[in-house]
């Protein structure tokens, strides 16, 4: 298993939830929810330099028969960018499939989401967003310790990365 900390970033078309990975590998945590727009991809280049990590995690939505839709097209462009951005840095894209269904359910049958109402549903929706991205990292942390490889595909930036 790798050293060093790694950074999960769950893109949706409203929120990108942010997770990180402690430095030894093992375990990972929410962090925030980035506002999806201008200062969104300069955000989470600062997350990357404040945290030290290794390498960025991009989940991608695959459909269950595994072809690319709007949603993986549009995280795969935003995964390239962000690659550019943080060159030398790795940016891999993830298998998510089922990653917010799955943090929905865990928290639902956890504690009280708290507030209702409209205030309500968007801190609910941030801290689904986070919990998804902390499921997206946790299942690439465990794939790489259970083969020994990275999990997912190197993104490429156009400045000839590895």
């Amino acid at each position: 298993m790798r050293n060093g900390v790694r950074l999960a970033v769950d893109p949706g078309n409203a929120r990108i939830g942010v997770a990180a990975s402690d430095p030894g590998g093992m375990l990972a945590s929410p962090v925030e929810t980035v506002p999806r727009g201008r200062g969104d991809i300069q955000r989470i280049a600062l997350l990357v330099l404040e945290r030290e990590a290794r390498e960025v995690v991009v989940g991608y939505p695959a459909s269950l028969s595994g072809g690319e839709g709007p949603a993986a097209r549009s995280a795969r462009e935003f995964a390239g960018t962000l690659a550019k951005l943080l060159h030398p840095v790795p940016v891999r894209l993830v298998d998510e499939r089922l990653t917010t269904v799955t943090a929905q359910g865990q928290l639902l049958s956890g504690a009280s989401f708290g507030k209702k109402g409209a205030k309500g549903g968007r801190a609910r929706r941030s801290v689904i967003d986070q919990a998804a991205a902390t499921v997206l990292l946790q299942s690439a942390l465990d794939q790489e310790r259970s083969t020994g490889h990275p999990p997912g595909e190197i993104v490429r930036s156009s400045q000839g990365d590895s």
